[in-house]
């Protein structure tokens, strides 16, 4: 008796009950997902082209020494947030390839370009790859990642992509052109890839070479974490 009494109670509870709205409207995205609106809308290549241009034009060291290891390594260790970006040999004739040659890494203070061919830096690297109080932002990291792998064993650690936190908070524009354009309100300052500059920053260290690309992980991860919104996401 007790059972029939009640199962017409839970029944018309349950009829009762609001219905959770979906979250459509770009408010709704931005309480479901933490993002504000103007985060979370589309950006296009125009839009982009009418923004001001920024690019790197602070210091570079180029890494190609022992010596020169040494002074990277006493800056990378003070800093807390270092934007990541490695580049590879160019390569032209079919079934051709490469293992990367340089990696870009910017701290507060400055870029290094350290030359992997040039300097054994397998143990430094291997260090701040794995250390967890480091954070390395960068984009599309995977394939850094398996790569210099293949250069050095290290345990990975604090690797954050930021096209992992823009998806997560409901952003599916990932792309470092646009999270610059939209977060930090400029466009990348960076024009077709030149093979010639690329591959003589590699042998030579010539800083002509645009050192953009880290700086400009950086800036966006630092953005995320203004907003609250950078709990480390593992590339």
């Amino acid at each position: 008796m007790f059972t029939l009494l009640i199962k017409p109670r839970l029944a018309a509870r349950r009829q009762f009950q609001p219905a959770v709205p979906a979250a459509e409207t770009a408010k709704d995205l931005q309480a479901a997902h933490g993002l504000a609106e103007k985060y979370l809308r589309t950006i296009d290549q125009e839009e982009i082209a009418g923004l001001p241009l920024r690019q790197y034009q602070g210091e570079v060291s180029v890494v190609n020494t022992p010596a020169a290891l040494v002074a990277a390594m006493r800056d990378i260790r003070d800093t807390r947030v270092v934007g990541f970006d490695t580049e590879t040999r160019t390569a032209f004739g079919k079934g051709e390839s490469y293992l990367p040659c340089l990696m870009q890494i910017a701290t507060a203070s400055r870029e290094h370009l350290l030359q992997l061919e040039q300097v054994d830096c397998a143990k430094e690297m291997a260090e701040l790859m794995g250390n967890p109080r480091i954070i390395k932002a960068g984009v599309a990291l995977a394939g850094d990642v398996g790569q210099l792998k293949r250069l050095f064993p290290y345990e990975a650690a604090a690797l954050v992509g930021l096209g992992h936190i823009a998806k997560r908070h409901g952003n599916h524009q990932t792309g470092l052109r646009n999270l610059s354009a939209l977060l930090l309100g400029w466009s990348m300052a960076k024009g077709e890839k030149n093979h010639e500059l690329v591959d003589a920053a590699i042998e030579h260290g010539q800083t002509g070479y645009d050192a953009t690309d880290a700086w400009a992980s950086r800036e966006p991860y630092l953005s995320f974490e203004k907003l609250g919104l950078a709990a480390r996401a593992e590339a």
